[in-house]
C-alpha cells in the first residue's frame, strides 16, 4: 500500500455496478455530467472517445469496462470523473459520484487476495465507513495499461 493514498485523508466516493470505489481528492480535478463524447478509432473498447472541456481535449474512459464489467445506459446519476496525473489527465466514466469522506489512514486495510473483478493490483487497499466497504483504487496503476496501449494519442 502506498503511504499517502489519501494525502490529507480525503477520498472522492464512487460506485461501479454495487461497489464503491474511492480515489484521493487531490487527484480528482472536477466531476462532470455526461457530455457528448467524440468516438477515436483504434482504440480499445474502454476508451469511449475524447470530449471537449472548457477548451482541453479530454480522453474517456469507461471505468466499468475498464475493470470487465457489463456496459450499462448512461442515466442521471452518470458522471465522469476527471482525474489528474503529472502526465496526463482523463475522464472516468462511473455509475455515480457519491461523495467525499475521511479515510483516515489507520482505517485502510490490504485489500483482500481477490475483490470482485477488480485485478488486485489496481488497489491501494480497502476501508470500512459507516457500514460500507470502499475499495481505494491506484489511479497509477488503473491508467499505466491506457497509456501504453490505448491512449498514445495523449502523449502529444
Amino acid at each position: 500500500m502506498e503511504k499517502d493514498i489519501t494525502n490529507d485523508g480525503k477520498v472522492i466516493v464512487f460506485q461501479l455496478k454495487d461497489e464503491e470505489y474511492a480515489l484521493p481528492v487531490d487527484q480528482v480535478g472536477a466531476i462532470e455530467k455526461m457530455h457528448t463524447i467524440t468516438r477515436v478509432p483504434q482504440t480499445s473498447g474502454f476508451v469511449k472517445g475524447v470530449i471537449n472541456l472548457r477548451g482541453v481535449v479530454t480522453p474517456i474512459i469507461d471505468l466499468r469496462l475498464r475493470f470487465g464489467m457489463e456496459e450499462i445506459a448512461v442515466s442521471e446519476s452518470t458522471r465522469i470523473i476527471i482525474v489528474t496525473l503529472p502526465e496526463m489527465e482523463v475522464g472516468l466514466i462511473v455509475d455515480a459520484a457519491n461523495d467525499i469522506i475521511d479515510v483516515p489512514e489507520e482505517m485502510i486495510e490490504q485489500p483482500p487476495a481477490a475483490i470482485g473483478s477488480i485485478d488486485i493490483d489496481y488497489i491501494d487497499g480497502v476501508t470500512k465507513y459507516n457500514n460500507r466497504l470502499i475499495v481505494l483504487l491506484n489511479l497509477q496503476k488503473v491508467l499505466k495499461m491506457e497509456a501504453n496501449e490505448s491512449l498514445v494519442f495523449l502523449e502529444d
